[in-house]
């Protein structure tokens, strides 16, 4: 089969290459990949400049939805056919306290399919049965591409960032993951605020089209003076950073209330500047988000699988994993939302 792998260690050394069709072992299931989406840490993985362990040659990629292709001894519970999506992170060690409390997306051992075990950039990958979630009746496998970031964001909004109804959540960048977060916001209750900059423009229009109703662009506007006529002066309840800028942190921790909470989601891939002595005069409860784990999974299917969250809009090119280079291209020019490839 034609699988997009990092060969070796360092910045590039990614090709397409024919690659053994996997087959499932015991406790796991062959999955027909039928859309992958890309995500940022693989264009780090590309680049070589990714801080998770990473272990060539491996088969890039770990969003995926596919069909059950063929299950490996012992598996029960599952049938060939049947739409499922599989969580990413493929060893854990079972003994450290977050493993221990069900936070294994913390476990400091964590190892990742696309990073370490073989991912999901080839039209077939073999995971762990006990990862593996049956889609939600009408749920395209093409929607499902997006639930790993969809987990991730439901971790960070209803679990991290303890949304309320009521709440105003301000959210800095309306990339996929952004515009995910405003709209999970809106499935509990809160009201979002997108704040993105000029070139951001055709993301804050999606962002309406999916009933986002308070969207800044921060260059035209004065994001605090909006943000504050809107909670009548108090601030933002909680602040999601989804763009991984320093000037967006700098925004977020500018614009939440004494007392509110800031959730950083996004990452810089760098040292960054900022004033933590505002923690201190506005007592705001700092926090991050990294990954999902099996609860995250569960809510952000309830989501999906009620339509209170969409994710298929967000999805503005397909291809071929042939056309590798130009998707990464366009990912790293911001020039779409979210892409996938259709392995087959």
């Amino acid at each position: 089969m034609q699988a997009l792998v990092k060969y070796a260690t360092g910045p590039g050394n990614v090709e397409v290459r024919e690659m053994p069709e996997p087959q499932p072992g015991p406790g796991q299931v062959r999955i027909r990949v039928e859309a992958a989406g890309i995500c940022g840490s693989d264009l780090h993985i590309y680049h070589g400049d990714i801080k998770f362990p990473v272990r060539p040659p491996v088969i890039m990629g770990h969003e995926f939805a596919g069909r059950i292709d063929a299950l490996g001894p012992g598996v029960e519970g599952l049938e060939p056919g049947t739409p499922v999506v599989s969580e990413t992170s493929a060893y854990v060690c079972g003994k450290c306290e977050p493993c221990r409390s069900g936070r294994y997306n913390l476990c400091p051992e964590r190892l990742i399919l696309g990073y370490v075990y073989n991912g999901c950039f080839a039209p077939y990958i073999c995971v762990d049965a006990f990862r593996v979630h049956p889609l939600p009746p009408g749920v395209s496998t093409l929607a499902a591409a997006l639930c790993e970031p969809l987990a991730v964001v439901t971790h960070a909004v209803l679990e991290q960032g303890h949304v309320r109804a009521t709440e105003v959540a301000v959210v800095t960048g309306p990339g996929a993951i952004g515009l995910l977060t405003a709209q999970v916001i809106a499935a509990a209750g809160a009201t979002p605020v997108l704040c993105g900059t000029g070139v951001d423009e055709p993301r804050l229009a999606l962002a309406t089209e999916l009933g986002i109703r308070h969207v800044l662009n921060v260059e035209r506007e004065d994001a605090a003076a909006a943000i504050a006529g809107l909670t009548g002066g108090r601030g933002a309840d909680v602040v999601f950073e989804c763009a991984g800028a320093g000037t967006a942190a700098r925004l977020g921790l500018s614009v939440v209330k004494r007392g509110g909470r800031y959730v950083q989601v996004g990452l810089f891939g760098r040292p960054i500047e900022i004033d933590l002595e505002l923690l201190a005069y506005k007592e705001i409860q700092a926090t991050g988000a990294i990954s999902s784990h099996r609860g995250s999974w569960e809510k952000m299917l309830a989501l999906l699988g009620s339509g209170r969250v969409r994710t298929e809009p967000l999805i503005s090119h397909r291809f071929p994993l042939g056309e590798w280079k130009e998707a990464f291209r366009i990912f790293e020019a911001r020039e779409g939302i979210k892409l996938v490839f259709l392995p087959e």
